[in-house]
């Protein structure tokens, strides 16, 4: 059975976690602490999930009391774009750590039984054999993702999550993860908070059982986190309610217009004060915890892109190889290396005994049905394209510095295959705020708060918080309102009475 997702897992981010005990006010916490920003793992990672999900998806619990009788989940922040923490699987319980997603809404997690796929290799897997609650189901199933699946079968068990006990939970043990994003990636496997609509297998999700089985005061969840890079504190996932110290002011809280992910109605979209009138009739819009950055039409994230000054990924690795490689690609052809051996030559690729890859992936990895992409080996696909469109040009006698203008005018056109864009850094207080209308009110953004800055001096990089996609009507135009806004804005998922509530982060 296929599941359509749409993580824009673009960045992934790493948090480490605390967790206290449950308290009168029955609230399950998550608290969440934040590692630095790593420059590889932006680049290794920012193929991930946005094309098809919406188009068609701890070492040990440590406890600590603050007296308020509260349970509290540590999450791990991975680049500020993926939240994940513990849970407990079977009796006893088996760790895993999981992204917390309001986008979908299984369980899953690697299978002792997983023996051919490499990330599974190098994450945490559920032994059946181990747990004396596990109860045998065995269904096959399978979740498809925008840069590969998870396949596997149902199975049943007791899920932990700090002191609470979902009994009976059942969830995908997962036997086939062939994609590189699941290699790379600092979590283990998916916890859905998404509703049973989009439940494959139509399994029961763990928040539900959570509500039937009484384990929490309230049917509400929230997020808060924590975007600040100077503290270690990654934010904080609550169950049964909301932490008033997290937020400012009150919620606006929107109604709920279809079931499945927690979608809803929004207004207008501004950049600076100037009105798109793109959204002035309303747009649907989805708030995703498991979304990196915030996904919007063509139409407008071109617009806005164009506004910051913002540059498509692929376009700027393409002008770098021109640039700082250029003279070296064509003095090399010039001199009579074979085409196929020029980006070796110039230490862009590496020759693997079947295929080149780019010099900065060490490892060849498992990449089913899949053939060399600008995601996965950029430098050295950007080098091979530069190779041709030089040696084309090399056939019709142009002159050194004429190709090589020719090849960076080439660059500009690129595609970004998920629609990043780069920004230069030092521009960023000179940018336009950016606002979203929710009911009426306001929601801005400020650079710092949409532009994702990792590294320090020369070596600084600065991705745009906006990527285009682009959903057909009667459910599109449709924005996807990922992590880049749930940063600044504390977020309510109140599923008892089927709306999502905003209110700025504190």
């Amino acid at each position: 059975m296929e599941k359509k997702h749409l993580c824009a897992a673009l960045l992934l981010l790493a948090i480490a976690c605390s967790v206290l005990p449950a308290s009168s006010d029955n609230l399950l916490r998550i608290g969440l602490k934040k590692h630095h920003v790593d420059v590889n793992s932006i680049n290794a990672a920012r193929v991930a999930r946005l094309q098809d999900r919406y188009g068609k998806h701890l070492n040990g619990l440590e406890k600590k009391s603050d007296g308020s009788d509260v349970d509290i989940v540590p999450l791990k922040n991975y680049l500020d774009a993926q939240y994940y923490g513990e849970i407990g699987i079977g009796s006893p319980p088996q760790k895993f750590k999981v992204i917390f997603d309001t986008g979908s809404s299984n369980l899953w997690v690697p299978s002792s039984r997983c023996y051919f796929s490499i990330a599974c290799w190098f994450h945490h897997k559920y032994k059946a054999g181990k747990s004396s609650t596990y109860t045998r189901n065995g269904k096959s199933c399978s979740i498809r993702y925008g840069t590969g699946s998870i396949s596997g079968h149902f199975s049943q068990d007791n899920v932990q999550v700090g002191d609470l006990v979902v009994k009976d939970q059942v969830f995908i043990e997962a036997t086939r993860e062939p994609s590189i994003t699941f290699i790379i990636g600092k979590f283990d496997g998916i916890l859905g908070l998404g509703f049973q609509e989009i439940s494959v297998g139509n399994a029961t999700p763990v928040w539900y059982n959570m509500v039937d089985q009484g384990l929490v005061k309230e049917p509400v969840f929230s997020f808060w986190f924590n975007r600040d890079a100077s503290t270690k504190e990654g934010g904080e996932l609550v169950f049964g309610g909301v932490d008033p110290k997290h937020f400012k002011g009150n919620h606006t809280y929107v109604p709920l217009t279809q079931k499945g992910y927690w979608q809803f109605n929004m207004g207008d979209f501004l950049i600076g004060n100037t009105s798109t009138g793109y959204c002035a009739g309303g747009c649907a819009a989805i708030v995703d915890s498991g979304t990196s950055l915030l996904a919007g039409p063509t139409t407008i994230v071109t617009q806005l892109n164009h506004a910051i000054g913002a540059e498509g990924v692929v376009s700027a690795e393409c002008k770098t190889i021109v640039s700082q490689y250029g003279e070296v690609l064509w003095d090399l052809l010039v001199s009579g290396v074979r085409p196929d051996q020029v980006c070796s030559q110039a230490g862009l690729c590496f020759f693997n005994g079947a295929e080149h890859v780019s010099s900065n992936i060490r490892t060849v990895v498992e990449r089913e049905n899949e053939g060399s992409s600008v995601g996965e080996a950029p430098l050295c696909t950007v080098c091979e394209m530069a190779v041709v469109w030089i040696q084309n040009q090399l056939k019709q006698q142009g002159t050194k510095e004429r190709v090589l203008e020719y090849v960076d005018q080439l660059c500009e056109k690129l595609p970004s295959p998920m629609g990043e864009s780069v920004v230069d850094c030092n521009s960023i207080s000179s940018l336009p705020n950016i606002t979203f209308t929710i009911k009426d009110k306001a929601f801005v953004l400020t650079p710092e708060q949409y532009i994702l800055k990792t590294g320090e001096g020369i070596a600084s990089i600065c991705i745009s918080g906006f990527a285009a996609f682009d959903v057909p009507p009667p459910r599109g135009p449709l924005w996807i309102l990922g992590d880049v806004f749930m940063g600044p804005y504390h977020t309510v998922f109140d599923y008892g009475n089927s709306q999502v509530g905003f209110a700025e982060a504190a």
